[in-house]
């Protein structure tokens, strides 16, 4: 039996290098980790819909923790296994915030089956980093009008996209506004020009969702090792038994890393399987 029996790998700047690619190598590391009867989970803050074409490659049983934490799914038969859910009169809240700091919210919703993943408030955007994301996700949006007197059900995360300061200004409004009723993460995803400034229900991370599949399989948390590179990625780094940063990983992930693994051009995942197997 392996030391660590599960392995948290974040997508951006972790599985996939600067390029977007699944390497060869990297795959069949992590092949080689299932084999050896380590459980590999997918933890991104991708949407969904966005994480499905690595799964089949990989040609495994993956479990992805999607919208970092807040919606996990089987991608075998896409049965939801956990949804975040916001406190009665919060999202309506954070609508308001987000829409008063003069950007568009966006609303994560479980709609898989229905062809798209999230909502908008109207057809015609006017920021130019939201529009880019828009463009760059044609037919994967809905319009809800009435989102600002009664948002859409089934709404388990939401995000804004802006600059770097306007997405840290929001933030702090936010859990100013909100104080200890939500948490946040201000990142930018290589594939935009913008950043996001997402927004969950409190304690909802992808060390959460982690958490509730390592229960389900009777893994200690002493028994899981983390891998990310960005700020969504630190509570599960911080958390598990091993926390691994990668090479091209922001300072403040390092700092809160066991160790530090190479790059993902460098295919760093690489590494991080023969450190585990050579603890087995």
């Amino acid at each position: 039996m392996p030391q660590y029996r599960l392995l948290a790998v974040d997508i951006d700047g972790t599985l996939v290098n600067s390029r977007d690619e699944l390497s060869p190598a990297t795959r069949e590391a992590l092949v080689r980790a299932a084999a050896a009867g380590i459980r590999i989970v997918l933890a991104t803050g991708r949407r969904y819909s966005r994480t499905l074409h690595l799964v089949e490659p990989l040609g495994i049983d993956v479990p992805l923790v999607t919208a970092s934490g807040a919606l996990v799914k089987d991608p075998i038969d896409h049965e939801t296994l956990y949804r975040a859910e916001f406190p009665d009169g919060v999202l309506g809240q954070v609508v308001a915030l987000i829409d008063q700091a003069g950007h568009e919210p966006v609303l994560y919703a479980d709609t898989h089956a229905d062809g798209f993943d999230f909502y908008i408030s109207r057809e015609t955007i006017t920021g130019p980093e939201l529009n880019e994301y828009l463009r760059m996700n044609p037919g994967d949006g809905r319009v809800w009008a009435a989102m600002h007197a009664s948002p859409p059900p089934g709404v388990f995360a939401a995000f804004a996209m802006g600059t770097q300061g306007q997405m840290l200004s929001l933030e702090a409004a936010l859990h100013e506004r909100l104080p200890g009723q939500l948490t946040t993460h201000v990142l930018r995803s290589p594939r935009y020009v913008g950043y996001m400034c997402e927004v969950a229900p409190q304690g909802v991370t992808k060390w959460s969702a982690i958490q509730q599949l390592a229960a389900a399989w009777d893994i200690p948390w002493q028994a899981i090792c983390a891998v990310g590179d960005d700020v969504n990625d630190t509570p599960m780094i911080q958390a598990a038994g091993l926390g691994v940063a990668m090479g091209n990983a922001l300072p403040e992930v390092k700092a809160a890393a066991d160790r530090v693994a190479p790059t993902h051009d460098n295919d760093g995942l690489v590494e991080v399987v023969r450190w585990l197997l050579d603890t087995t």
